[in-house]
């Protein structure tokens, strides 16, 4: 994963008018925190915040006190109808350091015939690796899985350096059967067509 850097400025305000005044001028207010360190309040460039935010655990590099230093986002507040972005807190990591995120599972390929329907149980899957080489997602073969089949964490290929951070039994797929309504209520359904 490729590392964005992004413009950001010390801030020196606190509150809701100075959070107010920063959004106005387009920036995003956010804190960083980690490694033991005293929090760092910042004001982040909106736009590119937002666009950064795009990729799933999106690694930044952040100007503090002179130096360029590694976070990743760990909460971002966004508001409620606009869902733009209000405030984001990142976490300070370091070259080498083992961080647990949670990583998107995307399917290729088709259910076998007959109508199956595909359950994400897991829509992200937790793993640890290594905080300056994180997946933006794994990728999982569905192809021909039956009704009653299903896809464990284990089961999923992760890339190297990169381990579990779930039970390795998780369900992390399920394949449903298909829904047929009643044959009792078709033969009624056909019946009042008839009658009409």
């Amino acid at each position: 994963m490729s590392e964005i850097r992004l413009a950001a400025e010390t801030r020196t305000e606190f509150g809701k008018g100075a959070a107010r005044r920063a959004r106005r001028a387009g920036f995003v207010p956010g804190v960083v925190y980690g490694h033991g360190h005293a929090p760092v309040h910042l004001n982040l460039p909106g736009h590119d915040l937002m666009m950064a935010l795009k990729t799933p655990n999106a690694l930044l590099v952040v100007p503090i006190d002179g130096k360029d230093e590694y976070v990743l986002p760990k909460a971002v507040q966004r508001e409620a109808i606009k869902r733009t972005i209000e405030h984001v807190d990142l976490l300070l990591v370091k070259r080498g350091e083992k961080v647990t995120v949670e990583v998107p599972v995307h399917t290729e390929g088709e259910l076998a015939a007959g109508g199956n329907l595909l359950e994400h149980v897991l829509q992200a899957l937790p793993v640890e690796a290594e905080a300056t080489h994180l997946p933006e997602a794994v990728t999982v073969s569905i192809e021909g899985l039956e009704a009653g089949a299903s896809v464990h964490a284990k089961d999923i290929v992760l890339p190297a350096n990169v381990s579990l951070a779930v039970d390795a039994d998780a369900v992390v797929l399920q394949v449903i059967a298909a829904q047929a309504a009643p044959v009792e209520e078709e033969a009624e359904e056909a019946a009042e067509g008839a009658e009409a």
